[in-house]
């Protein structure tokens, strides 16, 4: 098993475990592979909750440039929703379980098809 589907393991396991979800592993896969050489670096494989620049990286970056939606408040509500339902205790928010809890939410899956 090589490194990024030890990473896809852990991230379905957090996906299970923290938030509650049973997560379409096809999905789950593509959206990490979507992200990058980012889930190889400790820092960029994480999303900083409590730094709003943060926050706004990934509305600009993912929801609205990846995913195509048009800004609004109902953008940074959803990842606000998001972090919630990943434990705003939780101190690594890995990225790839982020934009697929977002992916989801706005029930964009067809990008990634």
């Amino acid at each position: 098993m090589g490194k990024r589907d030890e990473l896809i393991a852990k991230y379905a396991e957090d996906l299970k475990g923290k938030c509650g979800m049973d997560p379409d592993m096809n999905l789950l896969t593509k959206v990490t592979i979507g992200c990058g050489p980012a889930i190889y670096d400790a820092d960029a494989s994480t999303v900083a909750a409590s730094q709003e620049g943060e926050l706004e990286t990934v509305k600009n970056n993912f929801l609205i440039k990846k995913l195509g939606l048009s800004d609004g408040p109902e953008l940074m509500e959803a990842i606000n929703k998001a972090m919630e339902t990943y434990g705003m205790s939780e101190r690594n928010k890995y990225r790839a379980v982020v934009y697929y809890m977002l992916t989801k939410h706005f029930g964009k899956e067809a990008v990634y098809s």
